[in-house]
């Protein structure tokens, strides 16, 4: 079976952001779901081919943790999720919340980097 799965699929990282409205779980609830629903629709992936997730947010973010949210959305209860403080730079977006996911693909299959809402401007070049 892993000589099948080697063949067929690449592990690739796939990177992306949004921001939320504002620091509640609930606004914070919102742009995570988003996210990782864009996440799987834009690159077609299944459940089982999400690897791991980690997070980071900036620091005006700290009412709940982003991979909690995104554990109990979409059966991801499997997948290895990890939050991390974003670094504080001068003018960075606000409400920030940014992901690397690593995920199995198929070779042929094109990447697409979900950038939403405020991060959208973060890399213009993939929105």
């Amino acid at each position: 079976m892993y000589e099948t799965m080697k063949d067929d699929y690449k592990i690739t990282l796939i990177r992306g952001a949004t921001t939320a409205s504002g620091n509640s779980v609930e606004e914070i609830e919102d742009a995570v779901v988003e996210l990782i629903e864009e996440l799987i629709s834009r690159n077609h992936l299944i459940k089982k081919n999400l690897l791991s997730i980690t997070f980071t947010a900036t620091k005006d973010l700290d009412a709940c943790f982003p991979a909690s949210i995104a554990r109990k959305c979409n059966g991801l209860d499997s997948v290895a999720f990890l939050d991390c403080q974003q670094m504080h730079v001068a003018n960075d977006v606000d409400f920030c919340i940014r992901i690397m996911a690593q995920v199995l693909l198929q070779p042929n299959n094109p990447v697409n980097h979900p950038y939403l809402r405020g991060a959208a401007k973060l890399r213009s070049d993939r929105c």
